[in-house]
């Protein structure tokens, strides 16, 4: 049984996160545990002018309490089935800290979120709430693109830099994810310094070494800006999602808010998910 944590803010980049996660899993046995968070602060004007006696809390707790209870209700008549269990979930406190706690409490697997649109230059791709999860929650997490419709998924693409290796508890952790939905992975070996042979022949022997019904399509990448060479791989592959392995301030931060963000189209254009080492 598989513990799957969606985030909704009651967006539509949210339920349409939802529903791809709904549709990718649909033949797996899940609890999934739909979490809004809230935040006080954003209601404390206007609740104060309608104010009464009414406590504040409560007033927004039942605001949010219904919409969580309708969108659980509405994501159940479309996607019930025996293998899919829910419940509702609403937390007063940050974002990351709420996901943190259920995460404790609930041994999440994996978690579903959508990005939430573009603030500064570092939440160019993602949204802040998306960037804040991927830095400071330690569980795999599947980003959906705004308005991103499933398909059936087989090729997913995997980019990796000096520092990551293929002998590591979160490629095991994506190799055992991803061979239950996809066909191929795409390991794209990025800028490697001179003595590429030795990553190439340590990066095969380990794939050679893996027992499972994977495919693996294996490229070494010299002298391409890693953000030109996984773009234009994306789109010549027909990838149908990229996977990370983030470590703090590496691949994740120089690809996705650094100084090279500014050359990247401004919206991902498949899923991504992201493993932490």
């Amino acid at each position: 049984m598989k513990q799957i944590l969606l985030l909704t803010d009651f967006s539509e980049n949210s339920t349409n996160a939802i529903q791809f996660a709904l549709e990718l899993l649909k033949d797996y046995q899940c609890n999934f545990f739909v979490l809004h968070v809230q935040k006080t602060k954003g209601y404390i004007s206007d609740d104060l002018v309608m104010g009464g006696g009414q406590n504040l809390y409560d007033s927004v707790l039942k605001t949010s309490k219904n919409k969580l209870t309708k969108l659980v209700n509405t994501i159940e008549t479309k996607f019930g089935k025996a293998n899919f269990k829910f419940k509702s979930l609403i937390d007063f406190d940050s974002l990351t800290e709420a996901i943190n706690q259920v995460i404790a409490s609930k041994a999440i697997d994996l978690i579903v979120m959508g990005n939430n649109g573009v603030t500064g230059a570092a939440e160019r791709i993602f949204g802040s709430n998306t960037i804040n999860v991927i830095r400071n929650v330690n569980c795999p997490t599947l980003v959906i693109p705004e308005g991103f419709t499933f398909t059936t998924v087989s090729e997913l693409l995997l980019p990796l830099e000096l520092e990551d290796t293929l002998n590591s508890t979160a490629f095991s952790e994506l190799v055992s994810f991803t061979s239950k939905f996809f066909k191929r992975i795409h390991l794209l070996r990025l800028n490697p310094n001179e003595d590429s042979q030795t990553h190439l022949n340590t990066d095969k022997n380990y794939i050679n070494s893996l027992t499972n019904t994977l495919q693996f399509t294996y490229h070494l990448i010299k002298g391409v800006p890693t953000e030109y060479a996984v773009q234009s791989y994306v789109q010549i592959h027909n990838i149908d999602m990229i996977s990370l392995l983030v470590q703090k301030k590496t691949f994740f931060e120089r690809f996705f808010t650094g100084s090279k963000t500014s050359k990247i189209s401004n919206k991902l254009r498949v899923p991504l998910l992201v493993f932490h080492v």
